[in-house]
Formats: C-alpha cells, sequence, structure tokens
C-alpha cells in the first residue's frame, strides 16, 4: 500500500475523532504498523484565547510522541497545519466555548493536522472538523 498525504490526513481525522483513550491508543498501535507516527491532545476553552494554546499543544504533542524532531522546520510545519486547520472553523466557533482533541499524523515528509470541535452556546453544541497538510 502506497501511503501519501490523503492516508496520512485521514490517519489524523480518525485520531481526531476517537472517543476515549483505549480507541486512541488502539489507533496509535495501528497506525505505527504503516509507519504512520501519530500524536493527539485535547483542548478546551474560550475560542479566540485558546488559539494559540491549541497550536503550541499540537507541537508539543507531535514532539512528545516522536511525530517530529525539535528542528525549526518540523515546528513549523505542525503549527502552520494547526493554524490551517482551526482557520476552517472561525466562523462557527467565533465568540464561542470550544473543546475537543487536536491530532497530528506523519509519513516520510507528509504531515497533517486534524482538529475536532465541539463549539458549545448553552446547551446548543455545533461540530466541526478542520484540516491542515504540510510537507516537511
Amino acid at each position: 500500500m502506497s501511503i501519501g498525504s490523503r492516508e496520512v490526513a485521514a490517519a489524523a481525522i480518525r485520531l481526531a475523532v476517537t472517543l476515549n483513550m483505549e480507541e486512541e491508543e488502539a489507533l496509535k498501535s495501528e497506525f505505527l504498523g504503516l509507519d504512520i507516527k501519530v500524536a493527539a491532545t485535547n483542548f478546551g476553552g474560550e475560542f479566540i484565547p485558546a488559539i494559540n494554546k491549541i497550536i503550541e499543544r499540537a507541537v508539543v504533542a507531535a514532539k512528545r510522541e516522536g511525530v517530529i524532531t525539535a528542528a525549526h522546520c518540523d515546528e513549523g510545519a505542525v503549527a502552520g497545519a494547526a493554524r490551517e486547520a482551526i482557520s476552517q472553523i472561525v466562523n462557527k466557533a467565533i465568540g464561542s466555548n470550544i473543546g475537543g482533541k487536536i491530532a497530528i499524523a506523519r509519513h516520510e515528509e507528509h504531515v497533517s493536522v486534524a482538529v475536532f470541535f465541539g463549539i458549545g452556546l448553552l446547551h446548543l453544541n455545533e461540530i466541526a472538523i478542520g484540516m491542515g497538510h504540510r510537507v516537511i
């Protein structure tokens, strides 16, 4: 099986929508067998103040899990892809509280970041997914 940007993006999305840690760990093992490195982390809070924290958490999680190195180009690729993913959701999330998961997947030069948001206003929730991709 050839793995390219589509497969890496699909891996990030699948990881971002996991419901619990057990499911997340099972997917990590599955992807490791395909030579796709992955990492994920949860986030939440008021949307605007949370943006920089979400991007920082994505970079930290990717380094912690060995998806990227501490090299400037690796960190920049994840930060850029995370920012792109978040920018796709701005219109829905601005002024609201958000919570969800950000997932990073990498195979060779392909890096994808998926954000899965629950956007809340009282007891009414909207759901959104954003996707970003970079090449290292």
